[in-house]
């Protein structure tokens, strides 16, 4: 499974992008989006824990 992951920060939000094969995409989201959904509330909860906000966008290399 090939994954690349982009960070920025602006304050207290963090913004992480991450980049996945084609033929990996069903995987990293899961059946209705679980572990997709599953990954964002873990991304939340540990910049929570450092007061800051974060958005995890997943996306497909065209």
């Amino acid at each position: 499974m090939a994954v690349r992951v982009e960070e920025r920060e602006r304050g207290s939000r963090v913004f992480l992008r991450l980049r996945v094969a084609r033929e990996d995409m069903g995987r990293v989201i899961g059946r209705g989006g679980r572990v997709a959904n599953a990954m964002r509330q873990l991304v939340q909860a540990a910049a929570s824990r450092q007061g800051k906000s974060a958005t995890l966008d997943i996306e497909d290399p065209r």
